[in-house]
């Protein structure tokens, strides 16, 4: 079967890494996997990755460019406008959704995102003779509160390799070169609304003693260090963008994510496969990942009972995270489970 993966992405986000990862096992699965991205200075990196994998790339400057003669091809966009050209260039498409499906914003806001994503996105899914989205809960919103037929759920899956616990000697070495003294806790997450840094930081001002080590960068960043200066946060560190991210899991104590809104966290699997103690909020998707006392803490996004999370995370939660990673959430499974549902969906 010979399959496009086609994004509208002019930059790397999640959705363009499993692409990276993904597309080489489907091959080695037997799956002629071909991918197209705009040609763009910011996707350069990942469209050179894929083609060190054995992945054929195709860099497009117009939709008129995109290939044709696919038995399938597998639709994900950064913005919604861009699904009515993918659809004008092939009538026939199936949509790989990474999409933030409900955001649980307070004050029932949670309700005017929903109606936003059913006036943009909506029509969209409905059109397509198949969905594929990353989590099981957002397969059955799709279904249930959206009435979206033909959905497929393949969880997401990391590299348990490049993602592991620090092996002897390691965390040591690791914290004397990043300078870490104290309790330090690692906030991976784009600077953005739904990822809710304020909580961050007021629970940093509670937990004076604590490190904490922003990563990510966002249209959100400049308000947060201003915030930061303000409540005089001298353990509130921004490490903007890395390409450590697997020393940084490997040398902290903690990973905090207060997060509104997931599909399904790449970044909370990552720390999980590292036998990181996590703590996050009880939104549907973190619930599939986290059992609350058993491979991690969820607390409501209320600074104080974050605080007291993680003042009493129990450390052995990391050991038990990582092996429910190793059972349901290796890449190996995600691609398996992505071939199958190509094959009938």
């Amino acid at each position: 079967m010979r399959i496009l993966f086609l994004t509208d992405a002019k930059t790397v986000g999640g959705s363009e890494v499993y692409l990276r990862e993904m597309l080489p096992r489907l091959r080695r699965l037997g799956l002629e996997a071909e991918a197209a991205l705009p040609l763009a200075e910011g996707n350069a990196w990942i469209r050179q990755a894929l083609e060190a994998r054995g992945v054929p790339v195709h860099a497009y400057r117009s939709f008129e460019d995109l290939p044709l003669g696919y038995d399938r091809v597998v639709a994900s966009a950064w913005y919604p406008q861009s699904y009515k050209k993918f659809f004008a260039r092939y009538t026939r498409l199936t949509l790989l959704i990474h999409d933030q499906i409900e955001i649980f914003y307070p004050l029932g806001l949670r309700y005017a995102y929903r109606l936003g994503y059913r006036l943009l996105q909506v029509p969209n899914l409905t059109r397509a003779e198949a969905v594929i989205t990353v989590s099981r809960w957002a397969a059955r919103w799709l279904k249930e509160v959206h009435g979206i037929r033909n959905v497929y759920a393949v969880p997401n899956g990391v590299d348990t390799e490049h993602f592991r616990p620090p092996g002897p000697g390691e965390k040591e070495a690791l914290r004397k070169r990043y300078g870490l003294q104290r309790f330090s806790v690692i906030v991976p997450a784009r600077m953005s609304l739904e990822k809710n840094h304020l909580a961050v930081l007021l629970t940093a001002k509670l937990l004076p003693e604590a490190d904490f080590l922003l990563v990510g960068t966002g249209e959100l960043m400049g308000l947060w260090q201003k915030t930061a200066w303000f409540l005089n946060l001298k353990n509130v560190h921004f490490l903007g963008r890395r390409t450590d991210m697997p020393e940084l899991y490997r040398a902290v104590d903690a990973m905090l994510l207060p997060t509104l809104g997931e599909n399904q966290s790449l970044a909370t699997l990552e720390a999980m496969a590292s036998a990181l103690p996590t703590v996050s909020t009880p939104i549907p998707a973190q619930q599939e990942l986290i059992v609350s006392g058993q491979t991690g803490l969820l607390t409501p996004p209320w600074p104080s009972a974050l605080a007291r999370a993680l003042q009493n995370l129990p450390l052995h939660l990391g050991k038990q995270a990582r092996a429910h990673v190793l059972a349901h959430h290796t890449l190996e499974k995600s691609a398996h489970t992505l071939a199958s549902v190509l094959a009938i969906c």
